[in-house]
């Protein structure tokens, strides 16, 4: 599992854009799993980046927060 020092800058900052959309949607962590069917601690370990985010997820992500994927790019 990578720790905050290992992970790429890139990743870091896809990281606080996932978390200020699901801020931005009015949404905890707990209600965002319920609308994607997982757990907290699954979108807990997704946003502190002990579980990386494959491209589906993140459409799920994007779809439950109102965003493209492409928000979510560089």
């Amino acid at each position: 599992m990578p720790t905050p020092k290992t992970r790429s800058a890139a990743y870091r900052r896809f990281l606080a854009k996932l978390i200020k959309a699901r801020t931005d949607a009015g949404l905890n962590q707990r209600e965002a799993a319920r609308r994607l069917r997982k757990t907290q601690s699954f979108v807990s370990r997704c946003e502190t980046g002990d579980r990386r985010v494959d491209i589906v997820e993140l459409q799920a992500f994007a779809r439950i927060y109102r965003k493209t994927v492409q928000d979510f790019l560089p």
